[in-house]
């Protein structure tokens, strides 16, 4: 299949989302000078446009997207065409209202937003369809189309009585009988015993807490259905274009989708990335979802969006800091980003997103946002032929899996303040600053490449994915494992003695007695650090080390870090320096080093390929040493041992 290098054609993509519709059509001659003078390559049309193609049911109005493909392609720009489908005009809603989606509480969603379509209607898929098979027949053959783009941002739940027939149908294809439903989903339990499909529905609003497991299915019907309306559409435009990648673009970090699953359905894995520029770890989450897409994409990958200045979605939407774009940008770049792209191109002076920032801004040509975006554009132009399409091998894979987060997640469980995404984050943040650099992986990949795996937290581990981590150790790796690991098997169902057995003894564990959440502020003293958010009173094997113990307290001699063989377990969080010390340590002794040694605290070096990228994310100047003789690629200069990084800087080394 096509991928992204199919579209770059060895240069990094550089562009946005571009809305023209909201402009009279005189400005669309000045957006393509600025686009030419920022070094802009691509754009990506038609993302909201459908109210605009199809005004009627039916009916087709092409003749301005028309002039608009011809225009980019007249001046070298190239086309990321999008199915106008995640926001359908008012008419489909007014004539057809199964196409809403329902919320828990039973109300409809009505347009005057959007992705206001319910992802189990025949009837919007059939429209959706019809559309794309429209676009792709019309657009299939024109000399600036270079990949499409499906939908946007798949973000939609839906419990309506639609959804809850399609759930049925789900569920009969994934258990065959209700006498395995009802063992799945464990309804000896409050007498909820299903003895017809159709007593079924979606698990709406309960008066108390919902049966787990079948919430948990339902996540996985929501992800299943979503992917359903995204492969039908995007077999479309492949029957018509073979040889065009396809690509649809994941919000980061969200629980909506398996994205495993679906990026393995994509030609070109996207994302969406917005750090907060207030944010002290705002770097580090951008790393994190930059590693996980390269990971997902197992290569190259395209960032759809990102803003140029404030979003308007928070409470207080801060500008980003002179030069803070350039590094993030640049950091995408590093961490395998073969395409660097914005929402949107012109900030727009109407509807919910006027506040939300553009390429170019209120302020317009002059304005410094613009001006920032000319100078990334000269930037990516001078390292293209040197970066795309190259990888990065790293010693370190940190596991995760959307169906752990999505049970562990859900109510009744022993701490509210057990965060998933954020325990994700605090392992992640504890390897960034060591400069110690990862990929990601679900739990069933192939682990034997990688020196070191990280367990953050993985409350449900199948048993295929239980075997791979017992064959990872025995096969010489290293494994460290937060607390919460290997809790619940794949329907939920605790697994004897509270953590899967072999994993028990695989970490030296004879007996977990009893799992103690802290309160918010509550430390664990242990041997050496503190620990948070969580502790556990384990009774270890002779074989297995206490690396740490807990100190006062109910838990007072027991171990807190506990080591057998390659195998290491950390049954609290450990304060950041603390962690961070901890997997140094045993990163070191698995193996796995940073890309260079003493790097200041506030620069990241992440090797591409043969490049190295040196990444400032402090306000202040500061020098770095870089043993041998480089250049750099952005401003050509020979560097010899050393060179200095100002404010927000970037360097990028050649061997």
């Amino acid at each position: 299949m096509p991928g992204l290098s199919t579209a770059t054609n060895g240069r990094i993509l550089f562009g946005g989302d571009y809305n023209p519709e909201q402009w009279p059509e005189e400005t669309w001659h000045e957006d393509v000078r600025l686009m030419k003078d920022a070094a802009v390559n691509s754009v990506t049309l038609g993302v909201f446009s459908w109210s605009k193609l199809e005004p009627t049911a039916g009916a087709r109005e092409f003749g301005w997207l028309d002039r608009l493909m011809d225009l980019m392609h007249e001046h070298g720009i190239g086309v990321v065409l999008a199915t106008p489908t995640s926001s359908p005009p008012p008419w489909m809603g007014h004539l057809h209202p199964d196409t809403l989606p329902v919320d828990q509480d039973g109300r409809t969603e009505w347009w005057g937003g959007r992705q206001h379509f319910s992802h189990s209607s025949a009837t919007y898929r059939r429209y959706a369809a019809a559309v794309t098979e429209d676009l792709a027949a019309r657009y299939g053959g024109h000399p600036a189309l270079t990949m499409w783009h499906i939908n946007n941002e798949y973000c939609t739940y839906d419990w309506s009585d639609e959804a809850a027939a399609r759930f049925r149908r789900w569920l009969q294809g994934r258990y065959g009988t209700l006498d395995a439903l009802n063992e799945a989903w464990g309804t000896a339990f409050w007498s909820q015993g299903y003895g017809d499909w159709a007593e079924i529905h979606t698990p709406r609003h309960a008066h108390y807490l919902k049966n787990p497991s079948q919430v948990l299915d339902f996540r996985r019907f929501t992800s299943d259905m979503l992917l359903e309306c995204y492969t039908a559409e995007r077999d479309i435009v492949r029957r018509a274009t073979p040889h065009t990648p396809v690509t649809s673009n994941f919000m980061p970090l969200w629980a909506g989708q398996d994205a495993w699953r679906w990026a393995a359905e994509e030609d070109v894995v996207s994302v969406d990335l917005y750090p907060d520029p207030r944010d002290p770890a705002g770097a580090q989450h951008g790393a994190l979802v930059q590693d996980m897409t390269r990971s997902q994409a197992r290569g190259p990958w395209m960032l759809m969006e990102q803003a140029a200045g404030p979003v308007n979605w928070r409470g207080v939407n801060h500008p980003k800091p002179r030069g803070l774009n350039r590094l993030w940008s640049l950091q995408a770049v590093a961490r395998g980003a073969d395409a660097v792209c914005y929402f949107q191109w012109r900030q727009s002076r109407q509807g919910a997103e006027k506040f939300h920032s553009g390429m170019v801004s209120h302020a317009g040509e002059e304005g410094r946002t613009y001006q920032e975006v000319k100078q990334l554009g000269a930037d990516l132009a001078k390292i293209s032929g040197r970066v795309t399409d190259r990888h990065t091998v790293n010693d370190i894979a940190i596991l995760h899996d959307w169906h752990a987060w999505w049970a562990s997640s859900q109510d009744g469980r022993l701490s509210a303040h057990v965060d998933h995404p954020a325990v994700l984050h605090a392992w992640h943040r504890a390897l960034w600053e060591s400069h110690l650099t990862t990929d990601f992986a679900h739990p069933e990949h192939d682990l034997g490449g990688y020196k070191l795996v990280v367990v953050p937290q993985l409350y449900l581990l199948t048993d295929a994915a239980v075997d791979n981590l017992l064959a990872y150790v025995r096969g010489g790796g290293t494994l460290v494992s937060g607390f919460l690991t290997g809790v619940a098997d794949e329907d939920d169902r605790v697994r004897p003695g509270g953590m899967d057995p072999r994993l028990r003894d695989l970490f030296g564990i004879r007996t977990l007695h009893e799992w103690w959440p802290l309160e918010p502020g509550e430390p664990a003293e242990c041997d050496g650090f503190r620990g948070t958010l969580w502790s556990e009173e384990i009774e270890k094997t002779e074989e297995a080390v206490a690396e740490a113990s807990y100190k006062g307290g109910e838990l007072d001699g027991l171990p807190a870090v506990l080591r057998k063989g390659r195998a290491w377990y950390v049954s609290t969080l450990p304060e950041p320096e603390s962690l961070r010390a901890l997997l140094a340590r045993i990163a070191a002794g698995a193996g796995a080093a940073p890309v260079l040694d003493g790097l200041p605290g506030q620069v990241e070096a992440v090797r591409r390929g043969d490049l190295l990228f040196l990444l400032n994310h402090g306000r202040e100047a500061v020098t770095v040493e870089v043993p041998g003789s480089h250049r750099d690629l952005l401003t050509d200069a020979e560097v010899s041992d050393e060179i200095t990084l100002g404010r927000h800087g970037v360097a990028v080394l050649t061997p």
